[in-house]
């Protein structure tokens, strides 16, 4: 009986896929890589190549070598207000909305009165996308009857909290953390959920407090959620296009990279070439972030 076993499990191992088998796999892997390829690395590459280009849409394309880049970092006055926005952006949810993601799901965790309804409150905006969040930050912040400038009391002297050049960028990263907020709660909180109890009864044991466990004991086991969470607050930072635009079509002084990318390929101006430029300047920040993370958080999880 012990070699018929041994002789059954050497043939399941070596069991070979059929067609069906394969055919199953390519409709399930092949389309979905195709379909990735087609709509995210093909465009991708493509403004790569556009990016040395001078070309309207319509006529020749012309190589010009790297003179978009030169035009970009030097005669073009949006570019580094744009740069310096996107970087505000990233720090602003990274150090803020974040970690307050964090602490509201720590506070879920321990079991707080009402805790399902503060944890569907809370995650309720993520629901909307960024340009609702935009025309809600409208209402609640216009100079024509909007809700903060009533409260306060500034019907006659209203501050233009989405129109000065100086706090509407603040604004904005305000409103976009009420909804980013949400999302790492959520993520957080299902990660909390996973650590074992055991680890935290051993640090109480130890003597630690309730501090010193959550940074040594359950933040460190949290590492997984740690990338997830980074990875997503860059993207999001990143890509917040929709809330600018939705306010004031990203000008006076919410300038972004995205908000330019639009500006020359499907503004009047119709330059494919020069937005693509600024398309390959976006995509190297994000990666650039993106991909030192990542090797920050598996180096640490190695060295565990």
């Amino acid at each position: 009986m012990p070699q018929n076993t041994a002789r059954r499990a050497g043939r399941r191992t070596t069991r070979r896929f059929t067609r069906r088998d394969i055919a199953v796999l390519g409709a399930l892997l092949g389309l979905p890589v195709l379909l990735d390829v087609l709509i995210v690395w093909g465009p991708a590459l493509a403004s790569v190549g556009l990016s040395f280009t001078s070309w309207d849409g319509i006529g020749d394309i012309h190589w010009v070598g790297g003179d978009n880049y030169e035009n970009l970092v030097q005669d073009y006055p949006a570019f580094w207000p744009a740069v310096r926005h996107n970087l505000l952006w990233i720090a602003f949810l990274g150090l803020v909305a974040t970690p307050f993601g964090l602490l509201l799901a720590v506070l879920i965790d321990r079991g707080i009165r009402f805790s399902r309804f503060y944890q569907s409150v809370i995650y309720l905006p993520v629901v909307l996308s960024l340009a609702v969040v935009g025309f809600m930050a409208q209402l609640l912040l216009g100079t024509d009857q909007g809700v903060v400038n009533t409260i306060l009391g500034n019907e006659q002297d209203p501050v233009d909290w989405l129109g000065d050049s100086d706090i509407n960028l603040w604004m904005m990263m305000l409103a976009a953390s009420w909804r980013h907020t949400g999302y790492v709660m959520i993520l957080y909180l299902a990660g909390l959920k996973s650590v074992d109890p055991e680890l935290k009864e051993a640090a109480a044991i130890d003597g630690a407090n309730e501090r010193q466990t959550f940074f040594r004991v359950t933040f460190p086991t949290l590492r997984p959620v740690n990338v997830i969470v980074g990875v997503i607050t860059v993207i999001e930072a990143l890509r917040a296009f929709d809330i600018v635009y939705a306010v004031n079509k990203g000008r006076n002084g919410l300038e972004l990279l995205s908000v330019l990318i639009t500006d020359n390929i499907i503004g009047e101006a119709s330059r494919i070439g020069f937005g693509s430029a600024i398309a390959v300047v976006l995509l190297g920040v994000s990666l650039g972030f993106i991909v030192t993370f990542l090797v920050q958080e598996l180096r640490g999880a190695r060295e565990k």
